[in-house]
């Protein structure tokens, strides 16, 4: 889980904070730096071509760690083409490459996301993705904090380079890692297609909170997050000052937020966490108001993003054992897609307003408004029934629509009744 978490996390930043200081070391402009969130749609329709990884896999390594293994090679020779383009000189190309790293790294998500909701069990889920986002946030602190300070000794061509050879270390674990054995694999490719969505539609209406609670979670994070970099370089920070700043603390804050979120979610439950997770995600984006209104100041830097990462670190592995919990695992690969395929709709669509966002509201009033945009999302949760987030069987699915609108004993007959009926 670690390692398939650093694979899954390394390219997220290189085709966007890291890419955006690049840029802005180019001397880009801050409007053309926000478009080019546009690059990482693949993120949000993965759910169109999850069906295909499904139902087909290659003739190696099996159903899982056989698409593990080539969508990382993949990544690894789109990256190293994206250090040959200069972004200013050939923009255009530079955002054909990226899209095809964004195309290539979804489908690494889809096959890994699969592969870790097919192998934990619901006992093993909050340590399990508390760990791969463990990974995940160490893989995106490494693509920013090293390839800045990288890019200022070798230059961007072999930063590039050097991130895709990263990429190893998760070829390595798929090849090494268990092949989970699915309950009830599609047969074929209409299956595969229409047979997940019926399935998760056919919950209701808390199935449908739930994508909303999802979506709107992401929403103030993914506005500041286009941002973060620029912001920083603006205030005055180099690269490798951003990169040495950057590094120590966030990959502490990322290691030691996802450890006590998965902690703490077993401790404290899943609800209370994510209401207790995304306040304080929410609130730490007024430490970059207050940095920017003391200026710049290295250890004040340092602990602004010890703490994002810290309550990202808390936050991401909540929504993810949220989101892992909605999934029936004989379509894990296309239920799981369309899920984090929607959570990635405020990261894509609104990122790429964030720089018109940013010059029309100015710093102050742009991080206050990427504080309170978390507002909506604790309001959802507070209407979503308990219990939705359990594993979901077939036979289940009357219990978790009925049981917040009757009485248990009749939610445990017609349980019983739906159970008999099918068998």
């Amino acid at each position: 889980m670690l390692a398939l978490g650093f694979a899954s996390g390394l390219p997220l930043y290189l085709t966007s904070s890291t890419l955006a200081a690049w840029m802005t070391n180019e001397g880009v402009s801050l409007k053309t730096i926000g478009v080019f969130s546009l690059v990482g749609t693949s993120y949000t329709f993965k759910f169109a071509w999850a069906p295909l990884m499904d139902r087909y896999f290659p003739p190696f390594l099996g159903r899982r760690r056989g698409w593990l293994v080539v969508t990382q090679g993949l990544l690894m020779v789109a990256l190293i083409a994206m250090g040959q383009v200069n972004p200013k000189e050939n923009p255009f190309l530079m955002a054909a490459l990226a899209a095809l790293v964004a195309f290539f790294s979804a489908s690494q998500d889809i096959v890994a996301d699969a592969y870790r909701t097919d192998l934990l069990s619901e006992q093993e889920r909050a340590f399990g993705v508390s760990v791969f986002t463990l990974g995940y946030r160490v893989g995106m602190v490494i693509a920013l904090a090293v390839a800045l300070i990288l890019s200022d000794i070798i230059g961007w061509k072999y930063t590039y380079a050097a991130m895709g050879g990263f990429l190893i270390i998760g070829m390595v674990a798929a090849v090494l890692g268990p092949e989970p054995t699915a309950e009830s694999p599609p047969s074929t490719l209409a299956d595969a297609v229409i047979k997940p969505f019926q399935e998760y539609w056919r919950r209701g209406w808390p199935a449908i909170l739930a994508l909303l609670f999802i979506v709107a979670f992401r929403v103030g994070d993914a506005i500041a997050f286009r941002m973060y970099t620029p912001f920083v370089l603006k205030m005055g920070f180099t690269n490798t000052e951003y990169g040495i700043i950057t590094k120590l603390p966030g990959m502490l804050g990322s290691i030691s937020g996802a450890v006590v979120g998965g902690l703490l979610v077993t401790k404290i439950g899943l609800r209370r966490s994510l209401y207790l997770f995304g306040s304080a995600q929410a609130l730490t984006n007024l430490l970059y108001l207050a940095l920017y209104m003391h200026g710049k100041n290295d250890f004040f830097l340092a602990g602004t993003v010890a703490t994002d990462n810290f309550t990202g670190g808390m936050g991401g592995a909540a929504i993810t054992i949220f989101m892992t919990g909605l999934c029936n695992k004989n379509f894990s690969a296309t239920q799981y897609a369309l899920i984090s395929s929607l959570a990635a709709v405020p990261m894509q669509v609104l990122g790429a307003v964030s720089g018109y966002l940013a010059e029309a509201l100015g710093w102050t009033n742009f991080y206050v408004f990427t504080t309170v945009a978390m507002a909506p999302a604790l309001v959802i949760l507070a209407f979503i029934p308990r219990h939705v987030d359990r594993d979901i069987k077939p036979e289940a699915v009357t219990e978790h629509i009925t049981r917040p609108t009757i009485a248990p004993e009749a939610a445990a007959e017609l349980a019983a009744a739906a159970k008999k009926g099918a068998g």
